[in-house]
């Protein structure tokens, strides 16, 4: 018998607490069964299976990532949106390492496409309007972000950064300052 309460999305968030508890490849239905004190096979009529929590969890990130970008571009523009944007990407994946591995999780492409990813897509081309690049630029300016992005909050969670110095968030500060440069001064091709 299902306890009382449990839900798809009670489930859902209880799963991306424990991604950011003890990572995203140790979340399955059974861990979370464990969680909950009940069988697994009672979870079954809210998930389809572990793959599908996965995929849940993925997109619950996705959709919180959205609305704190969302909320930090608001009344922004330039160099200050290009900050607040990548702050909020390294302050998440502080908060909830779990959550944002989930966020990089493979999605079909239609569960793709109707997730909150086409926002960040479309936030990322919202800051890049500010430097007036046009197509094809405007697309690899994109995939620069997010590599760079991706790139040093993962090597930081790491503790890549925590041997040296200068200071983690001086680099931070300084790449996004070269961004900015790089951004206002974009090579042809």
């Amino acid at each position: 018998m299902v306890r009382a309460g449990l839900n798809t999305e009670r489930l859902v968030r209880a799963g991306a607490e424990l991604a950011d508890e003890a990572g995203f490849d140790q979340v399955t239905v059974s861990a979370l069964a464990r969680r909950f004190d009940v069988r697994v096979a009672s979870l079954y009529s809210h998930l389809k299976n572990s793959q599908d929590l996965k995929t849940r969890i993925a997109l619950l990130a996705l959709e919180e990532l959205a609305d704190r970008a969302a909320d930090a571009l608001a009344g922004r523009s330039g160099k200050d949106a290009l900050g607040a944007f990548a702050d909020v990407y390294r302050d998440y994946a502080r908060e909830h390492p779990g959550r944002y591995t989930a966020a990089r999780h493979p999605l079909d492409p239609e569960t793709a496409a109707a997730s909150a990813g086409a926002r960040h897509a479309q936030l990322t081309r919202a800051i890049l309007r500010g430097y007036d690049l046009a197509e094809p630029d405007q697309t690899h300016a994109v995939r620069l972000l997010g590599s760079v992005f991706h790139g040093y909050v993962s090597l930081e969670a790491a503790g890549g950064f925590s041997h040296s110095a200068p200071d983690s968030q001086e680099s931070w500060t300084r790449i996004v300052d070269a961004l900015d440069s790089l951004l206002r001064n974009w090579p042809a091709p």
